[in-house]
């Protein structure tokens, strides 16, 4: 009786977290803040946002930090124009460190939410029929090479931020690899879009707007290609040392 009592009210605080994230998401959404977040904002605003700054150098890094984290969190579009808006406000090196902190701190919380959320009870649920057997391959595929499959997904954006943030979660994968996957994978276009942010006053003198596309372009795309090979690398060794061994 005890340790149904305790599932049921398990069961019962994993919706309550859940209702809660998906009001406050309804919320932020419903506010329009995220529609803000685009280069118009920070053209109409960048002489207030720099004084701002100027005068409250360590609040302007905690708020512009908090707001990129809720931003993650909660999937807010708009992340890109903020770390553009960050190297704009606090130099390439500097916001490329705040957004990576940021962006992990946000992503591991969606992660770790997740986690809590579902718990082991999906699995239950898929039982031993296809689709479970199915999942079950990739749980194991997914964590027998987690780190490498991170990184390739962090470096590359073939998915949405918001999946990657999810997947791993239901697939298995430790935190402490999550965290250094989402760390070391996300430092290249951070360091590109906040290098953006930096040569603002420039683009905005000439009445132009920045071009983010420049992360396509093949000086900038070819090495993120070539990073996420190498870190590709250990999941092709074992799958090829794997099919020699097998008879």
């Amino acid at each position: 009786m005890a340790d149904a009592a305790g599932g049921g009210r398990s069961t019962v605080g994993r919706w309550a977290v859940l209702a809660a994230c998906v009001t406050v998401a309804v919320a932020v959404y419903a506010s329009g803040l995220h529609e803000h977040l685009d280069f118009d904002t920070l053209r109409r605003h960048r002489t207030g946002l720099q004084q701002w700054v100027a005068g409250h150098q360590v609040l302007s890094v905690a708020a512009f930090m908090a707001a990129y984290a809720v931003s993650v969190a909660f999937s807010v579009p708009g992340a890109v124009w903020l770390t553009v808006g960050g190297g704009f406000l606090f130099g390439t090196v500097p916001a490329a460190v705040y957004v990576v902190v940021a962006a992990t701190v946000g992503a591991t919380a969606v992660f770790l939410l997740a986690r809590y959320v579902t718990g082991d009870a999906w699995r239950a649920r898929l039982g031993e029929g296809r689709l479970g057997r199915m999942v079950a391959r990739m749980e194991s595929g997914f964590r027998d090479n987690a780190l490498s499959t991170m990184l390739v997904l962090r470096l590359i954006p073939l998915f949405p931020f918001w999946l990657v943030n999810l997947v791993p979660a239901l697939l298995g994968v430790p935190v402490s690899t999550y965290v250094i996957g989402t760390v070391l994978g996300i430092i290249p276009a951070t360091v590109v879009f906040s290098s953006i942010g930096a040569g603002l006053d420039e683009v905005l003198a000439r009445g132009d707007a920045p071009d983010l596309s420049v992360l396509w372009e093949p000086v900038v795309l070819g090495p993120l290609l070539g990073l996420a090979a190498l870190a590709a690398l250990p999941m092709v060794y074992k799958a090829w040392t794997s099919r020699r061994r097998a008879p």
